[in-house]
């Protein structure tokens, strides 16, 4: 890997067990490197792409090599799963991470595959931004000694490790135990991870500019079992009970896992080094929920047409 050369460096991560994603990919290699901009991929995402041999401004490292040093962002050529990988692979160097969406949802992208041209003119002409988002610390504690952590940009779920065992726990919030659970599981997750695992388990969607940290309960048995919003600086903390029967395991963004003996218990606090989001365009979150999701605005007068409404200047 070289990280020598004063010049601009991207990296660009796709996922390259698609054909689409393989030739937006080769493009945009293609069209940077025609604007003197240094391209770094990983060794084997280069040789699926056919550019392996190449010389130049391609260059090729590895997982282990610290991919994002050296590098202005990261092009993400994918969908959200892409870009929590990215999110991995740069975590120590806080990579700015600019997404392409070539996958379903795609809500953390900031393109889509149309958008390519000007996305590239962007990088070019340096018009973006980059927001920090907040991410999560985790450590699993087994006794007094730390088995496992980790970090998190959307979520660490901990489950049931089984189909037919519950899930037996104890939840507590700033060293101050809550409530008991027999449940399926519990989800604590960022703003940026409510529209994701923390969605679908019927917690709140919350806006990314604030910064607070949640905790929804997996199908409890329990008379209190609602989702929560704390302060980013709490500590959210689950112990699998030492007398459960059914073992659990710990998810961080759908990526890393670690097994969870009875007893174990998982803290999760706000991370110290956040991620880092490109924005090309400053379009309120209301627009991207409503583009993403599909959701229905039809009869939305907007705001000035009701003031020439109500001001009687014009016909409603």
């Amino acid at each position: 890997m070289t990280v020598e050369s004063p010049g601009r460096r991207v990296l660009v991560l796709a996922h390259t067990g698609r054909a689409e994603v393989r030739e937006v990919a080769r493009a945009c290699v293609k069209s940077l490197t025609h604007h003197g901009i240094a391209v770094r991929l990983l060794a084997d995402e280069a040789a699926d792409l056919g550019l392996e041999s190449a010389d130049g401004l391609v260059e090729t490292t590895h997982p282990d090599d610290v991919p994002g040093e050296g590098c202005e962002l990261v092009l993400v050529i994918g969908g959200d799963g892409s870009i929590l990988r990215a999110a991995e692979l740069t975590h120590a160097t806080s990579t700015p991470l600019l997404g392409v969406n070539l996958g379903h949802v795609g809500f953390l992208a900031e393109a889509e595959q149309e958008d390519v041209e000007s996305t590239i003119s962007a990088i070019v002409d340096r018009a973006y931004t980059a927001e920090d988002r907040l991410t999560l610390d985790v450590r699993v504690l087994q006794g007094k000694e730390v088995a496992f952590s980790t970090f998190a940009l959307n979520e660490a779920s901990v489950e049931k490790a089984a189909r037919e065992r519950m899930l037996e726990v104890v939840v507590e919030v700033d060293g101050r135990p809550l409530s008991r659970w027999g449940c399926d599981g519990v989800v604590c997750a960022t703003p940026t991870g409510s529209t994701a695992y923390n969605f679908s388990a019927g917690g709140p969607v919350v806006w990314p500019e604030v910064e607070a940290l949640l905790m929804v309960p997996l199908s409890a048995h329990a008379l209190f079992a609602r989702p929560m919003v704390v302060a980013p600086t709490s500590v959210l903390a689950v112990e699998v009970l030492a007398n459960t029967e059914g073992s659990g395991v710990l998810w961080c963004d759908g990526r890393r896992t670690f097994d969870l003996a009875p007893g174990a218990r998982i803290e999760v606090r706000r991370g110290e080094r956040p991620v880092r989001l490109v924005r090309l365009h400053q379009a309120p979150f209301t627009d991207r929920l409503v583009a993403k999701f599909d959701l229905p605005v039809e009869g939305w007068r907007g705001a000035s047409e009701r003031r020439r409404r109500d001001g009687g200047d014009g016909d409603a």
